[in-house]
């Protein structure tokens, strides 16, 4: 079964129809929720194009973090934070700090791209 256009191809055309075709003709409010429906779809691109190897790297990291073999993100997640809770695991434990600004990098570069706090993040001597 053909699946073209794909969900990406679709969410893309609509964005860009926004932007080039609708908004130029909008003023004031309905310009800026024009603007605001088009910066939403280009998060749910990049959500659609990134998202799936920043989980897939979050679950590997809370997996070697907590010793656990199975489990998705958000329920490993759900563990670390009931770990930190009760003091299980703190600011002191090998991996804690790496796992979460790995994970505050992935979800800024799908969220907010263009965020100056995140070239400031990944800058390699940005430790």
């Amino acid at each position: 079964m053909s699946t073209k256009p794909s969900p990406a191809e679709l969410i893309e055309a609509v964005r860009l129809f926004l932007k080039d075709t609708v908004r130029p003709q909008l003023e004031g409010h309905t310009a800026f929720h024009a603007k605001v429906a088009e910066n939403a779809l280009a998060m749910v691109e990049r959500e659609l194009a990134q998202g799936p190897a920043a989980d897939a790297a979050a679950r590997a990291r809370l997996q070697a973090l907590l010793g656990a073999d199975t489990g998705d993100t958000d329920a490993l997640t759900r563990q670390l934070c009931e770990a930190i809770r009760t003091g299980e695991v703190s600011l002191d434990t090998p991996g804690l700090l790496d796992h979460l600004k790995a994970t505050a990098i992935d979800r800024l570069n799908i969220d907010q791209p263009k965020y100056s706090g995140l070239a400031i993040a990944t800058k390699p001597d940005n430790s």
